[in-house]
């Protein structure tokens, strides 16, 4: 909600101002400079950025305009089903986890954690994180390292949309500016028709430079800027999943990988150490 709040204020900013000047919004409304400009920015994010992330790339943007961020609300359920399956393994032997994290959808843990289970990536970083504890195919410190990998390699992956955005938004300037030097082109086959015509049509022109560099800075870039931080968000909630997770399998009491989880998230989301324990202890 708040992004669209922003992409509100600059629209308004912008033709207040121009308003305020005297201007009139109708002169801002040339049909061929919109088609110049965003025909070409689509064409270049098409020809630069494989279809897969064209897709992330829209996904991203629904996501930011839709979307909520990750509150304490959701690192408090995060840690408590990690906690419960932690004690799970700790009092009844690692092969006792099989069953829930296996098949999480039919898992009575689970089941009281709606919110984790509904997001995918998420509940199958974590189950792919306890997996190989209940294989036991590699030791505990390796698993920190795989998680560590993983992490890696997703981050670097959610990066492409940003990457693709940016390049557009660096394109839109000076796509602009092919517009305007079309539209100066256009105006020397009419200074035959007077004054009047050549005005409206170097206004066009000039139109067609406004809008390359305002999509740019004032929509585009900003929209990469704001899927730079969601992705960093994410990847914080995988981190402390990844804490917890070591720290489980290096031997640490359920409640003790759980604080030292807790103490990698940011300031915003972070649950009192004292209000978790209290939770954690709850949970029967």
């Amino acid at each position: 909600m708040l992004i669209i709040v922003g992409l509100v204020v600059v629209f308004l900013s912008v033709l207040g101002g121009f308003m305020m000047a005297g201007g009139h919004p109708g002169v801002l409304l040339h049909a061929s400079e919109f088609v110049v400009i965003f025909g070409m920015a689509g064409g270049v994010l098409v020809v630069a950025t494989p279809m897969p992330v064209i897709k992330e790339v829209i996904a991203k943007i629904k996501g930011c305009l839709s979307g909520k961020g990750d509150s304490k609300e959701s690192y408090v359920e995060m840690f408590k089903l990690a906690y419960e399956i932690f004690l799970v393994g700790r009092r009844n032997g690692l092969i006792a986890l099989e069953e829930h994290v296996m098949n999480p959808s039919g898992s009575a843990i689970f089941s009281k954690y709606p919110g984790l289970v509904a997001n995918h990536a998420r509940l199958e970083f974590f189950v792919n994180g306890m997996r190989p504890i209940i294989d036991g195919k590699i030791k505990p410190d390796q698993l920190e390292s795989l998680l560590q990998a993983e992490l890696k390699a997703k981050e670097e992956e959610a990066s492409h949309p940003v990457h693709a955005l940016q390049l557009v938004a660096d394109s839109l300037p000076a796509i602009g500016i092919v517009a305007a030097v079309l539209g100066i082109i256009n105006t020397m086959s009419a200074i035959a028709d007077g004054p009047e015509a050549v005005g409206a049509k170097v206004a066009a022109a000039l139109t067609g430079t406004m809008l390359g560099v305002f999509a740019a800075y004032g929509v585009v870039s900003p929209l990469a800027g704001r899927i730079s931080s969601v992705n960093a968000s994410e990847l914080a909630f995988l981190r402390s999943i990844s804490t917890a997770i070591a720290g489980f399998a290096k031997g640490m009491a359920p409640i003790t990988a759980i604080e030292v989880a807790r103490r990698t998230v940011s300031h915003d989301c972070q649950p009192a150490a004292d209000e978790l324990e209290e939770l954690l202890k709850a949970i029967k």
